[in-house]
């Protein structure tokens, strides 16, 4: 069996850097871009304590996320991978990080590529919150494009 990467997507230029160097560097294989909506989107304050959920809301950030998978479909097909490589997509919910873990756990993902939180100057030394934690708790190997 080949090599199954992981790319998770949220739009950003770093993301599809990322997608791009997955495509590149991995015809052949199985790659699945991942989209994670954060449990969050479609909750709202009062600024009191409490808050409300818009069921609407997060169907639109699940949409947004299906259009991404399209997005990636898309770029795929341009380079001219599709005929031996599987692209997947899928939509997940839940804090990003740990729903990208577990994600390449159950999925038996062998490598994750993933884009860096853009920054420049003297933080460009840091990565994102997401990125660092994806690093620091992953099994397989992971890969930071920026």
């Amino acid at each position: 069996m080949g090599t199954h990467v992981l790319v998770p997507l949220d739009g950003s230029p770093q993301s599809w850097a990322a997608f791009d160097h997955a495509v590149a560097n991995y015809d052949g294989e199985t790659i699945t871009a991942l989209h994670v909506v954060a449990p969050m989107e479609g909750v709202y304050s009062d600024y009191g304590g409490g808050g409300y959920y818009d069921a609407q809301t997060h169907q639109r950030a699940v949409e947004r996320g299906e259009e991404l998978g399209k997005e990636a479909l898309d770029r795929a097909d341009d380079s001219g991978i599709l005929d031996t490589t599987v692209l997947e997509t899928a939509v997940e919910t839940g804090p990003p990080a740990r729903t990208i873990l577990e994600y390449a756990d159950e999925n038996d993902a062998d490598h994750i590529i993933m884009g860096s939180h853009g920054r420049s100057g003297a933080t460009r030394i840091l990565l994102g919150s997401v990125a660092e934690t994806v690093t620091r708790r992953a099994p397989v190997p992971v890969t930071i494009v920026r």
